[in-house]
C-alpha cells in the first residue's frame, strides 16, 4: 500500500503475517492513519489500502441505503468501515457497512461503546474492490466473511460489481450465490430492508 506524506505517495511496507498485540493494534489505531487496520485473531497486522473513488462512491451509497432504512425502522444501529469491532475470537474488524440490534448495541456500556466495541455484528456487507482482485485477496475476502459467522454474526454480504455476484452467508448454511440480481433481501433479519444494486453494479 501506500502512505501519503505533503502529497508525495511513500510506501509503506508491512510484511504479509506481521503480528502485533491488541495493545499495540491499540496504539497504532490511536495514530494519524491513512489507512484501515485489521487484526487477525492471530494477531497478523492487515493493512487495507485507502478507497479509490469508484469503490468509495459504491460503500456511500451501501451506507446510505442501510442507514435510511435503519433511521425508519429504529431497530438497530449502523455503523460505516472507519469502525473496528474486537470480535469474540479476539479479532479486529472493520466491515465495509454493519449493523447491529438495537438491544444488543444499548447492552454494551459507554465506553465499550466509544473503543472499539467488544461485539459482532448482526449484519455486516464487504464489497469487492477493483485493489482486491489486482492483488488477488477476493479468498481473503471469502475467509473474512466466514469468520464473522464463526464469531456470531447472523447474516452477510460480499458483493463483487464487476462480475456483479453477491455472495449470501448464513449461519450453518451453504453460502447462495446470486448472479446480476436486481435487488438483495434482508431477510427477517432487516425487515423491510431491500438494497437496489443498480447504483452498485454500474460504473
Amino acid at each position: 500500500m501506500e502512505a501519503f506524506t505533503e502529497g508525495v505517495a511513500m510506501p509503506l511496507a508491512i510484511p504479509k503475517g506481521f503480528k502485533v498485540t491488541p495493545e499495540q493494534f491499540e496504539q497504532l489505531a490511536d495514530a494519524e492513519q491513512v489507512a484501515r487496520l485489521e487484526l487477525t485473531a492471530n494477531g497478523e497486522l492487515i493493512v487495507m489500502s485507502p478507497t479509490g473513488g469508484e469503490a468509495g462512491r459504491k460503500n456511500f451509497n451501501l451506507y446510505l441505503d442501510l442507514g435510511i432504512w435503519n433511521r425508519q425502522t429504529k431497530l438497530g444501529q449502523a455503523f460505516d468501515s472507519s469502525t473496528v469491532f474486537i470480535l469474540p475470537s479476539g479479532a479486529r474488524r472493520s466491515p465495509d457497512v454493519s449493523w447491529i440490534k438495537l438491544e444488543r448495541w444499548n447492552a454494551l456500556t459507554l465506553k465499550e461503546k466509544q473503543g472499539f466495541p467488544p461485539i459482532a455484528p448482526d449484519f455486516v456487507i464487504e464489497l469487492v474492490s477493483p485493489s482486491d482482485l489486482k492483488n488477488q485477496r477476493y479468498e481473503d475476502l471469502q475467509n473474512k466473511m466466514q469468520e464473522y459467522l464463526d464469531n456470531g454474526v447472523q447474516l452477510g454480504w460480499l458483493i463483487e460489481p464487476e462480475a456483479k455476484t453477491v455472495e449470501i452467508y448464513r449461519p450453518g448454511q451453504p453460502v447462495e450465490t446470486l448472479n446480476n440480481p436486481k435487488t438483495v433481501s434482508g431477510e427477517n433479519l432487516l425487515p423491510g430492508f431491500t438494497l437496489d444494486m443498480t447504483e452498485i453494479f454500474t460504473n
